[in-house]
């Protein structure tokens, strides 16, 4: 009786976990709003920047602890794929393609992750996740899709490098984990940190000077900063600890499900039925992601607290944060 409870607890607080995820890309999702309605036109590096660097420093002095040994080099990897390289591909992509296309590129992230855990974390993907992915993208592209443009091939390529890097983040931070005794916190804190700093000089190059902020710019970063960016990214990485990389990339559509529901609500933008039912659709996808097989559920429970407790050592767009509109206008 007694060795059945962590099973029964692990099974118990999963939804909670989930639930605590998901905020992460329904707080990205709020991005649109805020650029749009708070921040400086046409600075996205600069605002990037912004995002990154200062709420990586905050949770590196929280947590307290630098990298050491090979880690140094894992952190900027990391840091790279998740912030540094893929913020920079995202904006690119935003800018050059019509409508929500890079919104649409990005939403396929769960296929990515599903291919790259093949060759990283030798899991292999079901029928039912690659249908789901499929289904996912549809109604997030049912959602963001305006009337049909001209499709620039370096902005397609760019949203698709975008989705890659972020993709391969995920997967590399569920290969690798963190070291012992070293927490969610301290990860999170060391690839801000890295990916600010990747971001900094190509925004000084390609931007200038930072513009100047009125109160109203400086209470949008320090949203961006905290709650988008520092929380955001700790409970995100926190939850590829403990999930499979799967379903926390299942997440994703959530961003720009959040940004149309902000858009309609706060913006007043209409909404079709077409994209209310793409909605539907998409989320529909993200929950049934989240259920796992029940050969899987028997086997966990068969292998008890040592292959969850792996699990939670084992620690991860489009940006799942950014959605298109706010990044044109």
């Amino acid at each position: 009786m007694a060795a059945n409870r962590p099973a029964r607890s692990t099974r118990s607080s999963r939804p909670a976990l989930i639930a605590l995820t998901a905020l992460a890309p329904v707080s990205w999702g709020s991005t649109y709003a805020v650029t749009t309605e708070f921040l400086p036109p046409d600075r996205p590096l600069f605002t990037a920047v912004m995002r990154a660097l200062p709420a990586g420093l905050l949770l590196l002095a929280l947590a307290r602890v630098l990298p050491r040994g090979v880690w140094w080099g894992k952190a900027v990897v990391l840091g790279a794929l998740n912030i540094g390289a893929f913020f920079p591909l995202l904006f690119l992509s935003a800018y050059r393609l019509p409508g929500g296309m890079a919104a649409v590129v990005g939403s396929i992230g769960p296929l990515f992750v599903a291919g790259l855990s093949v060759l990283l974390l030798g899991d292999r993907p079901t029928l039912r996740t690659i249908l789901t992915g499929i289904a996912a993208a549809f109604g997030v592209s049912l959602v963001v899709l305006k009337a049909a443009g001209a499709l620039d091939l370096v902005g397609v390529l760019a949203a698709l490098a975008s989705t890659a890097s972020m993709s391969t983040g995920t997967v590399l931070t569920k290969r690798w984990g963190r070291p012992d005794g070293v927490g969610p916190l301290a990860l999170t804190a060391w690839q801000l940190t890295a990916g600010g700093l990747l971001i900094a000089p190509v925004a000084l190059l390609v931007e200038g000077a930072p513009p100047a902020l009125d109160g109203r710019a400086v209470g949008g970063y320090l949203y961006l900063a905290l709650a988008n960016t520092a929380v955001a990214y700790w409970l995100w990485f926190r939850g590829i600890g403990r999930l499979t990389a799967t379903q926390v990339t299942f997440l994703g559509p959530l961003s720009p499900l959040t940004a149309a529901v902000i858009g309609w609500a706060a913006l007043g933008q209409a909404l079709t039925t077409v994209q209310v039912a793409g909605m539907a659709l998409a989320f529909g996808a993200t929950v049934f992601g989240q259920l796992r097989p029940r050969t899987a559920v028997t086997v966990a429970t068969t292998a008890k607290a040592e292959s969850f407790s792996s699990a939670e050592r084992n620690g991860r767009k489009d940006s799942m944060d950014v959605t298109v509109p706010a990044l044109r206008r």
